[in-house]
């Protein structure tokens, strides 16, 4: 029988981008930022809004990988994309801008975000979240949504010796690439690791932290998953046989997956309707593009694991797209529960349905954070 809410972890959001870029308040509900927004220029540069702090309590969201993220300067879209750099420094100075947010949105509001560093801060959230189990007819009692910060694209590292800093500020995984950096090659520019690369591997490995293979060219994941020690993820990526007319290499071919797979690593599949079927454009009929879909990607991981331990949700949820993005069947976060009965009719258990939900990213998230300088 089906838990009727399990525990939703989703390990990539760009809440930190959307803040600065947007003067988002992710206190307030989806519905009321899309209302603040309507008629100004924002949906048409990121899409309507799928998260609020009310979305997260009503889908209980417990956990969110939240980025740090800015672009280089050859992907700048405009003026009003303010999150981009030239130079390392500049690459430095807007991720810490970025942690600089996160901290003060969990001190300015400490009952619906906090910042997760360590196991005991992990076990404090969740447990927060258990004793607010919903009752039925019941509005489900707030708990605060924990966070944990994920470096997406290395640049912000200006050298391997910042990485205890890094750490120190609450870093707790890093992806090297989002378009190909100094690092390796990434979304688009494909390149093996770079011997840069592979110095910030060995430094990074030193410390613990997660190594996000998200956005990494398949060749410099493949080094990755030889050369890594501990602990492997995909925080957002969906698998690349599913998707044979997509000519780029943001999706993991199974070589990667089967690797992530025997590395105990953990993919979180993304519920982007371009992400799932080849073709589909912003403006075309969202219900062309139906949960199923992202069933589909969760079945063939969990097939070719023989078992569900190795998938989860990555959502990148306000990460460049928005409401018109993603299939009808999901208004605000909160709807990726609807996964769950999907899952059952394709005949998941309901501890393997909680564990795709949040378990396994739990379980990752445990053995990052058992880590220590």
């Amino acid at each position: 029988m089906l838990e009727p809410h399990p525990l939703i972890i989703d390990a990539h959001e760009d809440l930190a981008w959307n803040m600065l870029t947007f003067g988002r308040d992710y206190t307030l509900s989806a519905a009321e930022t899309r209302q603040r927004e309507a008629g100004t220029p924002t949906p048409s540069r990121n899409g309507d809004t799928l998260l609020g702090w009310p979305d997260y309590q009503r889908g209980r969201v417990a956990i969110v990988f939240a980025t740090l993220f800015a672009a280089p300067k050859r992907a700048q879209e405009g003026d009003w994309d303010k999150l981009h750099y030239a130079t390392f420094d500049q690459a430095h100075t807007l991720y810490r801008m970025q942690v600089d947010a996160y901290r003060r949105l969990c001190e300015a509001h400490p009952a619906k975000f906090s910042l997760i560093e360590t196991r005991h801060d992990l076990q404090t959230v969740l447990h927060a979240w258990e004793v607010a189990s919903p009752q039925a007819d019941q509005p489900p009692p707030a708990a605060p949504v924990g966070l944990v910060m994920l470096m997406e694209g290395g640049e912000g590292v200006r050298h391997p010796a910042e990485l205890p800093e890094w750490w120190q500020l609450g870093v707790r995984i890093i992806g090297p690439a989002w378009m190909a950096t100094r690092y390796c090659g990434g979304m688009k520019e494909p390149g093996p690791l770079t011997p840069d690369g592979y110095a910030l591997l060995d430094a990074m490995a030193e410390i613990g932290f997660g190594l996000d293979l998200s956005h990494m060219d398949s060749r410099a994941a493949l080094q990755a998953l030889d050369h890594y020690p501990a602990t492997l993820l995909a925080s957002h990526a969906n698998a690349a046989a599913l998707l044979k007319d997509d000519a780029g290499n943001r999706h993991l071919p199974d070589a990667v997956i089967r690797g992530l797979i025997e590395r105990q690593g953990v993919i979180g599949v993304v519920p982007l309707n371009q992400f799932l079927l080849p073709g589909w454009k912003r403006g075309d009929d969202r219900r062309r593009v139906g949960l199923q879909h992202l069933g589909a990607h969760i079945d063939y991981i969990c097939q070719m694991a023989g078992d569900a331990h190795h998938v989860g949700l990555g959502t990148d949820f306000d990460g460049g797209y928005g409401l018109q993005s993603v299939s009808a069947e999901i208004d605000t976060i909160a709807d990726l529960q609807n996964i769950a009965p999907l899952l059952a009719e394709k005949g998941y258990t309901a501890s393997e349905i909680a564990a795709i939900l949040g378990g396994n990213w739990r379980n990752l998230l445990e053995k990052i954070l058992a880590e220590a300088l």
